[in-house]
């Protein structure tokens, strides 16, 4: 090592990469993207305005995308897609959301379904908005 490269005494110095590491292990320690931090800031304050935590399910929908379902402690439910499974773990690991793979019925039996819902719902079904 040279003199350039010295670290504090006590410290040890910065790992190196290991060679064939996976890019989803490098992108979790990475810096989360902007929209990331966006959708992780979007699930807090639903989380937050709905009892003040939520459970997750990721999907994946097709075309590299995924589907962060949440339902939060009061029943209410909403989702985010994000532009791939590790972008929308990693929105859920930054807002605290416990994830599943399935929902276990605990978590279904306390979704409710509000007038929006029935309304989207049925408006779809007869051809409407």
């Amino acid at each position: 090592m040279d003199s350039s490269q010295t670290t504090p005494q006590g410290a040890s110095p910065a790992p190196e990469p290991t060679p064939g590491a996976s890019a989803e292990a490098a992108t979790s320690a990475a810096e989360p993207s902007r929209q990331v931090r966006r959708a992780a800031r979007w699930i807090a304050a639903f989380a937050a305005a709905h009892g003040g935590g939520a459970d997750g399910q990721a999907a994946h929908i097709g075309r590299g995308r995924t589907r962060l379902v949440l339902v939060a402690d009061d029943g209410t439910w909403g989702d985010q897609v994000l532009p791939g499974h590790a972008e929308a773990l990693r929105a859920a690991e930054l807002a605290g959301v416990r994830m599943h793979e399935e929902f276990p019925p605990e978590v279904t039996e306390r979704i409710t379904t509000g007038v929006y819902e029935w309304r989207r719902m049925a408006g779809i079904q007869v051809g409407g908005r």
